[in-house]
């Protein structure tokens, strides 16, 4: 594989970022084309279909645009390591780089890595074809991670924590390997909402996946571009795209999985209640840590009355005014 030339990083960290959001917005600001009225008879009118997955590819690049510039997701001279699973969601996550790339006036690369675990029947000639022909510089790692996972784990339990850990490792490698300075996963606005619900109920946490962080071994930042994209527009996405899935055969068979679930209760809460799920999303992003049990966070001991009133102070037992 050919590596990437290194680039000097600009002054600005988050130049990149205000670029790309700036041509996702400008993307979607330029739609001049008007949907036909609706009726019956061009209800499936394929120019109004066609408008509509337009409107929705420019959505994607727009919200992309805005995570990367909100978390400084991705510098000027950046290798990013797009890990491609075969799913919807990494498929749509390297085709929005690929285009913003495209727009962005300050230079990164993008390098798609795929893991292929050994999972029997697994097709491994649809990803190096399907990069092939978009032109994408590429890796494919083999490891036997398949064997490992089911050789360890009892019949009937969930294997993704143990198949999570093991892919984790050889990415890390892969990634010092290519000389990626960012590792891109395809975690979405859903993904973030259903971990830090499983966080609450069964690890006693306030904690979700964050669009940015160091990894485990404090070598690669990790970035989650598809922070504000919900799950159902990148199905719709990747059906309009006709990008060739591949299904998870190791984990995606298990029905009963806790995430499964607590993705149902979201997509009830949306149905029954609307905004709420937007709201609890926008208030992951809006923490008042003060107003927190957590000691470690605040010297409870040294608060103290000041005879100053606080704007962002408990206001329940004020005046009414």
């Amino acid at each position: 594989m050919e590596r990437h030339p290194t680039l000097a990083p600009l002054g600005n960290p988050r130049g990149v970022g205000q670029a790309l959001e700036a041509a996702g917005r400008d993307l979607e600001e330029a739609i001049t084309v008007i949907a036909p009225p609706a009726s019956p008879a061009r209800a499936r009118d394929p120019r109004k279909a066609a408008f509509e997955v337009d409107k929705l590819q420019k959505r994607l690049r727009r919200q992309v645009g805005k995570a990367i510039a909100d978390y400084a997701m991705i510098e000027a001279g950046d290798c990013v390591m797009a890990c491609l699973s075969g799913g919807k969601d990494s498929y749509a996550m390297l085709d929005v780089l690929l285009s913003l790339q495209t727009r962005s006036p300050q230079p990164f690369s993008i390098v798609a890595v795929n893991l292929d675990q050994k999972q029997p029947g697994f097709p491994a000639d649809v990803l190096p074809r399907y990069l092939a022909e978009r032109g994408v510089e590429f890796r494919i790692a083999e490891q036997d991670t398949y064997s490992v996972v089911k050789r360890l784990i009892p019949e009937g339990a969930t294997m993704c924590s143990l198949c999570s850990r093991l892919r984790r490792g050889v990415l890390y490698r892969v990634a010092r390997e290519i000389g990626a300075t960012k590792i891109a996963l395809g975690h979405h606005r859903d993904d973030i909402l259903a971990t830090f619900f499983l966080n609450l109920f069964h690890g006693g946490k306030l904690k979700t996946m964050p669009p940015k962080l160091v990894s485990d071994d404090g070598k690669h930042v990790v970035i989650r571009p598809l922070a504000y994209v919900r799950e159902r527009d990148l199905s719709r996405y990747a059906e309009a795209r006709a990008f060739p899935l591949i299904p998870c055969t190791l984990c995606g068979s298990q029905e009963n999985l806790q995430r499964k679930q607590v993705a149902a209760m979201l997509r009830e809460w949306e149905k029954r209640f609307p905004g709420r799920v937007e709201s609890i999303f926008n208030a992951m992003g809006n923490v008042v840590t003060t107003h927190l049990l957590d000691r470690a966070l605040n010297d409870f001991a040294a608060v103290h009355a000041t005879g100053v009133a606080s704007p962002d102070g408990d206001r329940a037992f004020d005046d009414p005014t």
